[in-house]
């Protein structure tokens, strides 16, 4: 019997599936790309090269090095539970409710991103110096003055850390599925019953990702810190200070921190490397 010319008619058409050609690269493309490459790793490879390997152990264990190192960690966690604090509430807001001005909220919280260290580091000391809009009236009623002291890092850090947390958690609540919240609301759990038990475990790899961001940025903080807390040895003297301050001095000692800042970056860049970079 010969087949129904209707039904091979009738019949979806596959279309073939594309491939990609691994035809020749234009030169074009090629030459801008390698050298945009040889910008990123050259500087990179430099301090590789120039790192002292053999004195390592013992710069690494310097009285100088270690305090740098602590103070750095210390207030970079601090500032990434302050961000935790208030950029989770602050990312639910902008994911989950419209109010006025939404957009301009928005940009605001995105401002640290591209807003010049050293700006946010001035802009700090006019709002929380001693002689600033809330500083003033820090010291004066409750005797805290907050510049060149750690806590003053912990504030600079905090400032150009929270956007990283909040970008990463507003977008986890926008992609979560909003079904279970309304189920739990359906169920009569209340708002805040709701965000702890539904919420919150949902965007958990999120929150966990934008941390982990946030403490890197505030770890690597330079420009508003010594603009807002100064560079003070043992209280406000981090590792991005403690480098520049070495320049001067010890090379080999701001290699060595340097290395330690660029240990850091490639260990939380590879362990978020599934999250924020797509394999092709």
């Amino acid at each position: 019997m010969s087949a129904d010319p209707s039904a091979a008619v009738s019949a979806p058409v596959r279309a073939p599936r594309r491939r990609r050609r691994a035809g020749r690269v234009p030169v074009a493309l090629l030459v801008p790309a390698v050298l945009g490459l040889l910008l990123l790793v050259l500087p990179l490879a430099g301090l590789l090269v120039r790192a002292p390997w053999t004195t390592l152990p013992r710069r690494l264990a310097e009285p100088g090095v270690l305090t740098a190192l602590g103070l750095s960690v210390q207030t970079a966690t601090m500032a990434t539970v302050v961000c935790l604090v208030l950029g989770v509430p602050l990312a639910w807001l902008l994911a989950r409710v419209d109010f006025p001005g939404k957009r301009v909220v928005r940009a605001l919280v995105t401002v640290p991103l591209v807003l010049p260290p050293v700006v946010g580091g001035v802009a700090l000391l006019l709002v929380f110096g001693r002689k600033g809009i809330l500083g003033a009236w820090l010291d004066s009623a409750f005797g805290i003055t907050l510049p060149f002291t750690t806590a003053g890092v912990v504030l600079a850090e905090a400032f150009v850390a929270m956007p990283f947390l909040v970008i990463a958690v507003e977008g986890a609540l926008r992609a979560a599925d909003s079904r279970y919240e309304e189920a739990a609301a359906t169920l009569g759990a209340g708002r805040w019953t709701t965000f702890t038990r539904v919420t919150l475990p949902l965007v958990a790899p999120g929150i966990a990702a934008g941390a982990v961001l946030c403490w890197a940025r505030a770890l690597g903080e330079f420009g508003a810190t010594i603009t807002f807390a100064g560079n003070f040895p043992g209280r406000t003297q981090t590792m991005p200070l403690a480098v520049y301050l070495a320049l001067e001095t010890d090379l080999e000692a701001a290699i060595v921190l340097s290395l330690v800042l660029l240990v850091v970056s490639v260990v939380i860049l590879a362990g978020l490397r599934d999250r924020w970079i797509s394999s092709p």
